[in-house]
């Protein structure tokens, strides 16, 4: 398994992470604050995406109004 690992502000998060799970080969993403604190860690499981695309859309969202910069840490299958 892969790591990378994305700094981005607020603003550019919502869009960081749609295009992530667009890819389709993410297993895992993790936002932490500037300070590293995990906010949010969403695991993907294929069979679930479809159904739990929009709440976890609606979670970043709140999230990116809250932090002016994050860390986006994706693990991708290999």
């Amino acid at each position: 398994m892969s790591e990378e690992t994305f700094k981005v502000s607020g603003e550019e998060l919502l869009k960081t992470v749609k295009q992530l799970i667009k890819e389709g080969n993410a297993r895992r993403i993790i936002i932490k604050n500037e300070e590293g604190k995990t906010l949010i860690e969403v695991p993907l499981t294929i069979g679930a995406l479809g159904a739990l695309i929009a709440p976890i859309l609606a979670a970043v969202g709140a999230i990116a109004a809250l932090v002016s910069n994050c860390t986006i840490i994706v693990e991708k299958r290999e």
